[in-house]
């Protein structure tokens, strides 16, 4: 198992530990049900490929707020290869940024609380950071054949967090859960709750099953959540994520770059952006790839969307003809997206797909999407839209009709509150393809 640099000191403390005492006690993960859909080849988790686990490790919890990372890390290493790790004391806190892993075959009971202390100052200086986006993490877990579940919660304490960004909009915030690397694994039946920022990042991973999961984000004050999306997938593939609930500010789902073979199912989703396939290029020099993902049977409520597919235009140069970075040109395709058997509750729009995502339409127009949009079918879309735009609600924009192919909706049918027509924003689309009223 590889731990960060920075808390090698922590190791001459987990030999001696007594915290973490493995036992023949043997607790079996809980059999998820991967349903009505199947994704494209069976998860790790749910066949009889995954090692047997023959031990098991409990984790104690020293109180009042002091640090439990070194027993966390002596009960892993009890109990990597084939045992499980029992969390199962009312609370545990984590100081320390822990980047876990060489993992393999191990479990983890949650069935206590975890939470991470809203050290600012600490978290600022030692989490882990990502090129990607500038986001960063408390943790970051990475193996082959792990499994989270039991019931409990992760807390990221995100209320002091939220206060600083209202201050300070250049903070970066911990993202409250990271699989980096993970290869057959799953999550199952926690709870997660008020991250600094995205709920949970799945990059370079292949094989992950979640379901069951309950996710809130909710503020105190009138200092708003920021960015909670819950789940990001990155570099990553054959990933199912269903059977759970979602409140929060940000996107429900999103799919970043280099993300496919991914299958959504039976999410609830209050307040969010929606089921969103980007943003992605963004970056000039950059290709983004985003295929073969199958969203199905999901209810979204009080969102600015339901289903959105948002790219960014072409880079604007700057007054000496360079061009800025993280502002869009960068190239990539969407292809083979399904959104199908969507239930909209008061949305403002069920359906967004731009490729003006951050631009104005003039530089839009003068500077299109190197994006290629593909293939992508909107289907079986019920419920009422939000009174903002009413009676609009939904807009299909391509800065090109080239940037847009085989782009289809059918049996869409969305109403308004006024009880008018609903209407749709149709641009550069192939409009025989599209069920809705176009205007």
């Amino acid at each position: 198992m590889h731990i960060k640099p920075g808390i090698h000191a922590l190791l001459s403390v987990l030999l001696l530990s007594s915290s973490a005492e493995a036992t023949s006690l043997i607790s079996s993960p809980p059999k998820i049900i991967i349903s009505p859909l199947q994704p494209a080849k069976p998860h790790l988790t749910t066949t009889t490929l995954s090692t047997p686990r023959n031990r098991t490790c409990h984790v104690s919890s020293l109180g009042s707020g002091l640090d439990d990372s070194p027993a966390l890390l002596a009960a892993i290493k009890s109990c990597n290869n084939g045992g499980i790790v029992q969390l199962n004391e009312t609370l545990y806190t984590i100081s320390t940024a822990l980047d876990i892993h060489s993992l393999q075959s191990i479990d983890f009971n949650i069935s206590g609380t975890i939470q991470f202390p809203p050290n600012i100052q600490y978290w600022t200086a030692n989490s882990f950071k990502y090129a990607f986006q500038d986001s960063s993490a408390f943790w970051q877990w990475g193996g082959n054949d792990i499994n989270w579940y039991g019931g409990g919660t992760i807390d990221g304490n995100g209320q002091p967090w939220w206060d600083a960004f209202a201050k300070d909009k250049s903070l970066g915030r911990p993202i409250l859960f990271v699989m980096n690397g993970v290869n057959g694994g799953s999550m199952s039946n926690l709870n997660m709750k008020s991250p600094p920022d995205w709920f949970n990042f799945i990059t370079g991973s292949q094989d992950v099953l979640v379901s069951g999961m309950t996710l809130t984000a909710v503020t105190n004050n009138s200092n708003p959540v920021k960015n909670s999306d819950g789940w990001d997938t990155y570099l990553s593939s054959h990933i199912t994520i269903q059977n759970s609930t979602i409140i929060n500010t940000d996107d429900c789902v999103s799919f970043k770059p280099n993300s496919s073979s991914i299958l959504v199912q039976n999410l609830d989703c209050t307040g969010s952006h929606g089921i969103s396939v980007g943003s992605l290029g963004q970056y000039v020099g950059v290709t983004d790839i985003v295929e073969d993902v199958y969203i199905y049977n999901n209810k979204l409520s009080k969102s600015s969307d339901a289903a959105r597919i948002k790219v960014w235009a072409g880079a604007v140069p700057n007054s000496d003809g360079t061009l800025p970075y993280g502002a869009g040109g960068g190239d990539g395709i969407v292809r083979n997206i399904t959104y199908d058997g969507m239930t909209v509750v008061s949305d403002d729009y069920s359906i967004e797909l731009t490729s003006c995502y951050m631009s104005s339409t003039a530089d839009c127009n003068a500077y299109p999407t190197k994006m290629i949009i593909q293939d992508v079918v909107f289907k079986n879309f019920t419920g009422v839209s939000s009174k903002k735009h009413d009676p609009k609600v939904g807009s299909l924009v391509c800065s090109s009709a080239a940037s847009c192919i085989n782009i289809s909706a059918q049996n869409v049918n969305i109403t308004t509150p006024s009880g008018k027509t609903a209407k749709w924003t149709c641009t550069n689309m192939d409009r025989a393809l599209l069920d809705i009223n176009c205007v």
